[in-house]
Parts: C-alpha cells; structure tokens; sequence
C-alpha cells in the first residue's frame, strides 16, 4: 500500500530528524512507527528479533562503499 500525507513543516523537520537520528529513511521511519502502534492492537506483537531485521533491511537499501552495495559485500564475505 502506498500512502501519501501531507504534513506542516514543523513536523516534516521533526520526521526527518528522528528518520536521521535512527539511521533510516523517512518511509523507514514512519513503517516502523505504524508497525509498533499496530502490533500493540494485535494479539501477535512483532518481537525484538523482527523489529531489528526490518531496521537491517531498511538500512541496507542503497547503502555503497567504493560503488558496492553492503547487499554485495555481504554476499562476497559468505563465498
């Protein structure tokens, strides 16, 4: 799904402050907020261990070093 909201720009700053802060991207930031309100109303929490792999997934997007992607490094170090 895909969402689009409008917010003042008091709360844009705020959101981009927090997304840097946590090291993820603004869409990152925002799932994971909607993740955690959502978990709390369902009977199946997400646990620690998911909520750490969304975030390493999250941040391994468009990550590069030298031209590689961390996606490639990470490959390259397991052969």
């Amino acid at each position: 799904m895909t969402l689009t909201i409008q917010l003042p720009d008091n709360l844009e700053a705020a959101l981009r402050a927090h997304a840097n802060a946590n090291g993820i991207s603004e869409e990152g930031y925002v799932r994971t907020l909607v993740e955690r309100d959502l978990a709390t109303a369902t009977s199946a929490p997400i646990t620690r261990s998911q909520l750490a792999g969304q975030r390493i997934r999250e941040l391994r997007k468009g990550n590069f070093l030298h031209g590689v992607s961390i996606k490639e490094l990470i490959e390259e170090g397991r052969e």
